[in-house]
């Protein structure tokens, strides 16, 4: 464990051997902190919170803080971090309340770019990317591998489904269902995010019944509930885990979604 002289370090946190401390951060009680994850200097971690393995948080981070919800009182609630996480310069990432779930949750592989924010009781999935400025309210969900361009505002109990984007500068108060592209204040649906389908070698046949798929719902003239019965349809006529995907990313919409 190399943990710098002028680092403060609450002797009941709970720190892996191979953990790295920088000068001037403050690690508090009921903090946790896996195996090789790196804390660079003037660093607030503090607790209760759990920090997985093999994650690099910059200077001037704070994880693990209380949030701003004018409901909290001060109760013990907490935050828990995977693995492999980039948590750049100058973010926050909240711990939970009472109200919800008690804990704000992030996986896997994330990139927080600097001065993102993460409010209380989201959870935030798989591989990531909220890019500089990036905001997201109290109670958000962010599927995996979303993206959230610079400077992105998520409006509080808004889901960003799987894959899906946001451009920067956008202001999400609605839902965006997995695979689409949003953008605008507020933002409404710009097609499907294509590129990141290919990344991910999603076959040809599902990006053809995703393409068919937003027609239908976007293009085709009908409401709402006219439009998830005929890509129902689609889906009993056709075996793609994507469209699966992306039509319960539509029946679990709870705001609506962007259009």
């Amino acid at each position: 464990m190399t943990i710098h002289e002028q680092a403060i370090v609450s002797p009941s946190a709970r720190i892996h051997p191979s953990v790295s401390v920088g000068p001037f951060t403050v690690i508090g009680p009921d903090v946790e902190i896996g195996a090789g994850t790196v804390v660079a200097s003037h660093v607030v971690i503090r607790g209760p919170s759990v920090i997985g393995r093999n994650n690099h948080i910059y200077q001037f981070a704070s994880v693990g803080e209380d949030c701003q919800d004018k409901k909290y009182n001060g109760e013990p609630t907490r935050l828990v971090m995977g693995d492999d996480n980039i948590v750049r310069e100058n973010c926050s990432i909240h711990r939970g309340t009472v109200q919800d779930r008690g804990e704000t949750t992030i996986g896997n592989g994330n990139l927080f770019m600097a001065s993102s924010h993460v409010a209380h009781d989201c959870i935030v999935g798989n591989g990531t990317i909220l890019a500089n400025l990036a905001t997201i309210a109290g109670h958000v969900r962010v599927d995996d591998f979303a993206i959230l361009g610079g400077g992105t505002l998520v409006h509080q109990f808004c889901h960003i489904g799987t894959q899906s984007m946001c451009a920067g500068g956008s202001i999400v108060l609605k839902d965006v269902p997995a695979y689409v592209m949003a953008g605008g204040q507020s933002a409404t649906a710009h097609g499907l995010n294509t590129e990141g389908l290919r990344r991910r070698d999603v076959s040809a046949e599902s990006v053809a019944l995703l393409r068919k798929a937003y027609k239908t719902l976007y293009r085709a003239g009908l409401t709402f509930e006219q439009a998830i019965e005929e890509i129902d349809q689609l889906d009993a006529d056709n075996e793609s885990a994507e469209l699966k995907v992306f039509i319960s990313s539509l029946k679990r919409a709870t705001r609506g979604i962007v259009r």
